[in-house]
């Protein structure tokens, strides 16, 4: 099987049984719950990929409401709107019947014509990726694409068989990512347990022949020999300063430059930007914390980075950054918890190092951060592993749906 069969082109209205936008449910966010039917927006929509964390759900009233918007397995999302225009990525499975928003687009394969995963692909590739911003940016006030530049839209494809077998090879890829994403949220909810057992529960080893005494302070009862402590008594906390434009790049020369969260991810950062000049730098390991709305978003720099004025990076002075980082997920659970302007929010040195935390004896910190910094040493090898097997894939894709290479040299 290879590509030097015939491919035509052939417009999305054409080889879809759907496309159409979503719409948003009566009365806003305001309506969203805390489990439901999931509403899918725009900011868990990215390039063959899917963000879980700011899902959305609605009640089965709402949901009812926006029953023609439901996806189907194996629909295509793109985002129309909006700084993240374009991205694209397949509905995953266990979401469907999801419905989505009005910022996010449902595209239906036919599955005569057209694989849906293969699709997927396609719209993620060079040079249909530039087309469709190109489309985006086109007299609009705001980037966005309207179901007409999605319906005319137009793409070269060899047969069926050929879109299945090249979606094949691809999700290969996909599936090891995936396989991988999962084990890494394993051993991060163990950590997080054990977490919880030690310092919230104070089911630590031994903790049946230890006192609980009065703190005094809002932590109540804990653990004799336990202290509450400003966070600057036990870190070193650097903030940001960002350098002059003029030194950013993005072909990998100096150091990754971070200015705020825009490039966090799940838990390590992605480096998209550099810049040859900075004089503020988290070390590796250190604990990122943003300091400018969102506020309190956190993250692990796995790499020497310049800092921006955005965020922050704090160092234990013991080194037990897995403690240290487990102690602020604990803590910050929403966003902009500690943010003090009324318009917009940020936080100073001075908040970050007076923030209180409760404190184990350091032989006891200590020991826990020898048994779980293993699960977070594991957990960079995968996420290593998964950067190397996007970036592989990614090398894949404009060469197998553009028919520059063809499958049986695989």
């Amino acid at each position: 099987m290879g590509v030097s069969m015939v491919w035509q082109n052939k417009k999305l209205k054409n080889i879809t049984t759907k496309i159409g936008s979503g719409a948003t449910p009566n009365g806003g966010q305001s309506s969203y719950k805390k489990d439901g039917t999931p509403l899918i927006r725009s900011l868990n929509v990215y390039d063959l990929s899917f963000e879980r964390n700011d899902l959305a759900f609605i009640d089965d009233d709402q949901a009812g409401q926006l029953a023609n918007v439901e996806v189907k397995e194996g629909d295509v999302l793109l985002n129309i709107t909006g700084a993240s225009v374009c991205r694209c990525t397949a509905v995953p499975n266990d979401l469907v019947p999801a419905r989505v928003n009005q910022h996010v687009s449902i595209i239906r394969a036919d599955r005569i014509n057209l694989d849906g995963k293969y699709l997927k692909y396609v719209l993620v590739s060079f040079p249909y990726k530039k087309q469709l911003l190109g489309l985006a940016r086109t007299g609009a006030t705001r980037e966005a694409l309207t179901k007409t530049d999605i319906e005319e839209f137009e793409i070269n494809l060899p047969s069926l068989e050929v879109q299945t077998g090249i979606a094949s090879v691809l999700s290969t890829y996909d599936d090891l990512i995936e396989v991988n994403e999962k084990r890494i949220k394993i051993l991060e909810e163990i950590a997080q347990r054990l977490y919880t057992e030690w310092f919230v529960k104070f089911k630590f080893p031994g903790h049946e022949k230890v006192r609980m005494v009065d703190s005094g302070t809002e932590y109540g009862l804990i653990p004799e020999g336990w202290e509450v402590k400003r966070l600057g008594d036990f870190t070193n906390i650097t903030m940001g300063q960002s350098p002059i434009s003029e030194h950013y790049n993005q072909d990998k020369v100096g150091f990754p430059f971070h200015q705020g969260v825009a490039d966090f991810g799940n838990l390590y950062p992605m480096d998209r930007v550099y810049s040859t000049h900075g004089n503020k730098f988290a070390e590796k390991d250190d604990l990122l914390f943003s300091v400018r709305a969102p506020v309190g978003r956190i993250n692990i720099s796995n790499k020497k980075i310049i800092l921006g004025r955005g965020l922050c990076a704090i160092q234990h002075i013991n080194s037990l950054q897995v403690l240290l980082f487990l102690m602020f997920t604990q803590r910050f659970t929403e966003k902009d918890m500690i943010g003090n302007g009324a318009i917009y929010k940020s936080v100073n040195k001075n908040e970050i190092e007076g923030l209180k935390f409760l404190c184990a004896t350091d032989k006891l910190a200590t020991s826990f951060e020898e048994m779980v910094k293993f699960y977070y040493e594991e957990i960079e090898r995968l996420t290593l592993l998964d950067e190397n097997l996007q970036k592989t894939r990614d090398l894949l894709i404009p060469k197998l749906v553009n028919g520059k290479r063809e499958l049986k040299y695989l």
